[in-house]
Parts: C-alpha cells; structure tokens; sequence
C-alpha cells in the first residue's frame, strides 16, 4: 500500500501534476529534481569559429575594395566609369566659363613648340599626359599641377562637322585645321555652343578660313595629344573663355557655351583616323583643283614652303559683347544747407588743397552752368568742397565726341565696339558691321586693344568721385553706375602689354596692420587708348586727385578677389 502510494508520488513529481486521495488535496510540484531525465530539453552547439573567420575576411576584403575604388573614382575623373558615378552622385560639377584675368595660369605654345613636346614622349608618357590634361579640363583647373599649355598662333580650317550625341562634346560645332607655321602639326578646336546659333555657324565656319589664336584675349587649352601614324600630332584644344565669335567678312556672331555634361565614352580624337583620311584626301584633291586653275602652286598656310603666309583675307576672331551705357543720374538742387562752388584757379603749387575735391567743367556742347556741391549721404570725417576749373575756350571749337552705342571693357579693359543686339529672337546672334567691297583688309574692332576715347589735362576731367584702394569694397556693394568715379593710390605694375597693365596697391607695414593685408587681393586692371605706353613691370605708379584712373566696373570673385577694372584718361604730360 505505501509502495504503491510512492511510486504515484514519484510519479507525479516526473510530470509535474496534482494527485488528489481520499478528502484531502495533496500539491506536488516538480523543483527540476532530475534535469537530466526531461526529454525535451534542448541540446548545446558548437560555435563554427571557422566560419566566422570566413565571414570577417570577407567584409574586410569588401572594406578595402570600397576604400580602394573610391580612390579610383574620385581621382580619376577622365575614365568613362568614374565619370558616370561622379555624375549620379553629383560630385562633379560642369565645364564653368572662364574670365581672361581669372584664368589658370599656364604657357602659350606655338604649333613648333606644341610638337617638340609631344613629339619626344613614349605611348606611355603620352597616356599620362593624355589623362592628366581631360582630367584637369574635367575638374575646372582646381587641382592642377604646372601650368595649363594654351595654344597661339594662325590656324587654317580644313574641315567642319556638327558636334553629334555620339562625341565627346554633344552640341557645337568641330573644326579640323592646319598649322600656319608648322604643317607637322593638326588642331581640332571645338566650339561648343547651344543648338539655336548651329546655322549661324555652319555659315562663318568654312573651309579656307584661317582662326587666329592671341595670347592677349585668347585662351584655348589643350586637353588632347594624338601621334599619328605618319608622325605628325594632333592636339584637341577647346576654348575656357567661351566668348563670342565673328570673322572680318561676315555675316554675324556667334557665342559659346561651356557643355553641359561630357561623353566620355566616345573617346579620343574626335576626328577619327578613316574621317581624319577621307578629309585630308578630299582637301588634297581641292588644291591640285585650284592649283591647275591658276596654274600656279595654291599659297595655303600649313603647305606652302614660305615660313611667312600671306595675310588671310578673312580671319575669325573673338569679340566681347557690348553693354548698353547708362546714363549719369540728373543730381536735383540742393536745399539751403548746400552751397555754390565759385570757379577758382588751381594754388600756385599745382596742388589742390586738403579739403578739396578736384572736378572738371560741364562740356562745352551744354550751356555753362554753375557746380553745386553737395554733401555725401554716407557721413564721412572730412567735408569735401567741389572746385570747377574754367573751361578751355579751344574746347568751344571742339565738337564733342559722341557717345557709342555700348562699350565694354573686356578682362583686361580693352574697349570692344558696339554691336546692336536684335530683340526679334532670344538667340544671341549679333550682325556683324557691314564692310565695303574695297576695303583691302578691314580687321574687326575687338579685344585686342587700342580702344580711343576722350583724355583730358591734369586736373580738367569730368566732376566725379575719388576714392582711394580701401574704399573698394564699398564700391562692390553700392556700385559705380550712374556715376563717374576716380581711383587714386600707389601701385606696382605687375603685368604690361600693348595697351594693358594689371597693377597690384603698394602696400606698408602701416596698410598692412590697418587694413588687415587687403591690399594683396585686389587687382587693378588699366587699359590704355591708341598711343599710350603702359609703364613697364616692376615700376611703381602713383596717382593722385590730379590724375586719377576713371573706375569702369568692380568685380568681386568667390574667393575674394577684387578685379578693378580702370581706364587711362589723363593725358601724358
């Protein structure tokens, strides 16, 4: 009887339930007495150390294959792959224009010079160069090491084509051309520009036409070599400025446009070698044609023996566009706070005084009427009184020039002619000046220099206001238009041409502690009209409210660089 009673306990405690005998309940639990007779408990693994060993060197290996390829990408540019990441994950930005004063700095070769350098370079070293130049292009001349080659000299066009989706540049116009002083070397400049001025193009672009590249306002770089098979090198240029393009004898202008994105994948040339052969064979047939015509040997520069080529009869040149002139603001009368300033003869030392701001008469085409000065809005800490000088009675004789339609300086000052701008379509196309039939050699009024306009004797220039170096970044905020303004200070010729000098502020130890060395990022930009000599690099120049320089535009750069754009209207004593 009490066996059988323990063999039910027992097993109750196995199942862990409630036995209940006679009136009274009895509650067994199981305590997890036996852990090792439960049927389902749960058996332990071993860790596969093996595989997680396997695991780890795989996330390193695709660690190091990320860090690896992200070198890749960014610093490769030029490959079509990277390229196209780049762009989806809009890490690079589109070709920017370029201002001629803000340009990279870089060197100006020649055809026989561009050919020496390529020339003597192995298919390797010629590779690197290859991707060093697109990859810079790519890049916006950021990160460039040396300097940027730019190509000078007169080129003839051999062919053109239409830029198509399959190339490089997808929109614009490509132009074959031969070296006037070299015939070893070949050039495909590129044009790049919106679809609307294609037939524009195709018109001014023609066979025979001979582009003129200065190193004064031309700026087209490199950024392809190619040696052909027969020895001689072709080099693609494409031009940073994106200016605005006419020739001598046509029918208008065109503009230029940096390109939106780049194709990469189409390689280089973009004259391939089949269509490169077909053109140079069709050309060839083309002066033996006029060869036997004239039964005389076609002077084409490139082929000819002559070092010298004749002069073109018809050049394609870059121009700036013109900008409309703005009237000077009318100045109402003043109120009874403001004065009358009596016409007075300059001090017997040929200085003004202090407080004395130098201004010029009226001209002589406008009734003579009497100067009133009145005070700056801005307070300033020393009042300024306004002087007239009496006017020359040779001036009365001299009719007064009259005003262009729209002049522009360009990024060294030079004066640009006005051309209209028609209003009938958006398109800017400009039409060109129209040239007599007789004119021998009519070269058109651009860039270049040599602009003219009204100089005056020390201290007789138009009323203004003068200014020195340490008020032009209140001239960037307020503006110079509707108002002559004069700059004065002492400056170090930096940069001399023709008719152009780009001077720095001569600045002291005293500047230099007051105003915080602003002096070394600005940049005075003077242009000089026909028959001026700028002062030579190196000299200091020094101006004064006698003879100031007349402020045209101020440009302030993203970096914040001050371009002062200024002109020579003193006459020389």
């Amino acid at each position: 009887m009490r066996r059988g009673r323990a063999d039910a306990v027992r097993r109750s405690r196995r199942r862990g339930q409630f036995e209940t005998e006679g009136s009274s309940r009895v509650h067994v639990m199981d305590y997890g007495g036996y852990p090792y007779e439960e049927p389902y408990a749960r058996k332990r693994r071993r860790v596969n150390y093996f595989a997680w060993t396997v695991a780890i060197v795989l996330l390193s290996g695709f660690a190091l294959a990320a860090w690896l390829g992200s070198f890749y990408i960014f610093d490769q540019p030029e490959r079509p792959d990277s390229y196209r990441i780049l762009q989806r994950l809009h890490k690079i930005d589109p070709p920017k224009r370029f201002e001629l004063t803000a340009a990279p700095a870089g060197e100006f070769l020649t055809a026989k010079q561009l050919y020496d350098r390529y020339i003597g370079m192995g298919s390797a070293e010629l590779a690197r160069a290859n991707a060093e130049l697109a990859r810079n292009y790519i890049r916006n001349y950021q990160q460039v090491r040396g300097l940027v080659p730019y190509v000078v000299g007169r080129y003839t066009i051999v062919a053109m084509r239409e830029l198509e989706s399959d190339d490089v540049f997808t929109s614009g116009m490509v132009a074959l051309t031969n070296a006037g002083e070299s015939g070893e070397l070949l050039m495909e400049h590129l044009y790049p520009a919106n679809p609307e001025v294609l037939p524009l193009m195709k018109q001014t672009l023609n066979v025979g036409l001979e582009v003129k590249l200065e190193r004064t306002h031309d700026l087209s770089a490199v950024i392809h070599a190619e040696r052909l098979p027969d020895g001689r090198i072709m080099i693609t240029a494409v031009p940073l400025l994106y200016g605005s393009y006419t020739v001598t004898r046509g029918l208008g202008t065109f503009r230029l446009e940096p390109p939106l994105s780049l194709n990469l994948a189409a390689g280089w040339p973009l004259f391939k070698s089949q269509e490169r052969a077909k053109i140079e064979q069709h050309y060839a047939d083309y002066r033996q044609k006029i060869a036997t015509t004239k039964s005389e040997p076609a002077p084409i520069p490139g082929f000819s023996a002559s070092a010298t080529p004749p002069p073109a009869q018809n050049e394609l040149v870059r121009v700036e566009q013109a900008r409309p002139v703005e009237a000077p603001a009318v100045t109402p009368i003043p109120a009874k706070s403001q004065k009358l300033a009596k016409a007075t003869p300059l001090p017997k030392g040929g200085k003004l005084a202090k407080k004395q701001k130098l201004v010029s008469p009226p001209s002589a085409s406008t009734p003579t009427q009497p100067v009133i000065a009145q005070k700056p809005s801005a307070p300033t800490s020393t009042p300024i009184a306004v002087a007239s000088a009496p006017t020359p009675r040779t001036a009365l004789a001299t009719p007064q020039p009259t005003v262009a339609p729209a002049t522009t300086p360009n990024a060294f000052g030079a004066a640009a002619q006005a051309v209209p701008m028609p209003t009938a379509t958006p398109v800017p196309v400009l039409p060109a000046q129209p040239v007599p039939a007789n004119a021998p050699e009519v070269a058109l009024a651009s860039n270049a220099g040599g602009g003219s306009w009204k100089t005056f004797p020390a201290g007789k220039m138009p009323l203004g206001r003068l200014i020195g170096t340490g008020d032009l970044r209140d001239a960037v905020e307020h503006g110079v238009a509707g108002e002559r303004v004069y700059l004065k200070g002492q400056f170090v010729v930096n940069f001399s041409d023709a008719n152009r000098a780009v001077l720095r502020p001569r600045t002291t130890l005293t500047n230099k502690m007051l105003h915080f060395g602003t002096g070394s990022s600005t940049r005075i930009i003077v242009e000089f009209p026909a028959g001026f000599t700028p002062p030579p690099q190196g000299a200091v120049v020094s101006r004064d409210e006698k003879r100031p320089y007349e402020i045209t535009e101020v440009r302030k750069q993203e970096d914040g660089q001050l371009n002062v754009f200024v002109r020579e209207i003193m006459q020389p004593n």
